[in-house]
């Protein structure tokens, strides 16, 4: 997880609903289906702010056709005067339309009843969610809740406090960061990860050109822009490379520091 801010004020259609906001959960389900038409432009503005990365996961989630959909960080359900607020919406990854149906699919193939869904989408962050023990994507200092295993789990700094640690397992477990699907991509991103550096040592290739192509923005085109793009599990790689990667991102993509 990485913080994120979206810029300016957000599309017109958003600002305008935004006005006069809804005062209850039927009112903000009722406005947000109505809003529908106006969704995938929001969704491409917050996606240009995340550099295409999931909110939550940091999947690229275009890379694997599972799609987009607005995700409330603060659960409209629970706080309906925010459905509009441009600052409570992220791009989140799993769109109802592809990316439910995939990993339903998935889900049914190989593994059961286990929850694969996750994000937006995990059934506990559909629910109440204790917001002073979950870890926002606003807080500048979010990243340095988690870690990353080499056996693709995600998992809490164990150099930070124990409230600390408690309330990354609690935004972990709330968001299913740990379902099969993202375990098994951050474990062989790390297994490949693992192998190019290897290659890198024994050639004697640089280690810093290997981790600017890993944690640097692409440009990625879609018309009619050309949008700053970053690797699927950008905090996983930047934990991997280490000190290399904030030399890396200091000179290349302050930014992101």
């Amino acid at each position: 997880m990485r913080h994120v801010l979206p810029t300016g004020a957000g599309p017109v259609a958003l600002s305008q609903a935004h006005q006069t906001p809804p005062t209850t959960a039927d009112e903000s389900a009722r406005r947000w289906h109505g809003f529908a038409r106006h969704k995938q432009t929001v969704i491409n503005s917050l996606l240009e702010d995340q550099y295409m990365l999931c909110c939550y996961s940091e999947l690229r989630a275009d890379w694997y056709g599972l799609g987009y959909h607005i995700e409330h960080i603060e659960n409209k359900s629970q706080y309906p005067q925010l459905t509009f607020d441009w600052p409570n919406l992220a791009a989140c990854a799993l769109s109802s339309e592809d990316g439910l149906p995939r990993l339903g699919l998935h889900r049914a193939a190989s593994l059961g009843k286990v929850e694969v869904n996750f994000g937006g989408h995990a059934r506990a962050k559909q629910n109440q969610v204790d917001l002073a023990h979950f870890v926002s994507i606003r807080d500048p200092q979010c990243a340095r809740y988690f870690a990353y295993l080499s056996n693709g789990e995600m998992g809490p700094n164990l150099n930070r406090s124990p409230a600390d640690q408690a309330r990354a397992e609690y935004t972990i477990r709330v968001l299913n960061l740990n379902s099969p699907y993202l375990v098994t991509l951050r474990r062989n991103l790390w297994d490949e990860l693992d192998a190019l550096l290897a290659e890198h040592l024994d050639k004697g290739w640089s280690i810093e050109h290997l981790c600017q192509g890993e944690i640097t923005p692409h440009g990625r085109h879609t018309a009619p822009h050309y949008l700053p793009a970053l690797n699927s599990f950008f905090s996983l790689a930047r934990q991997f490379f280490g000190p290399v990667a904030e030399q890396t991102l200091r000179q290349y993509a302050p930014g992101l520091v």
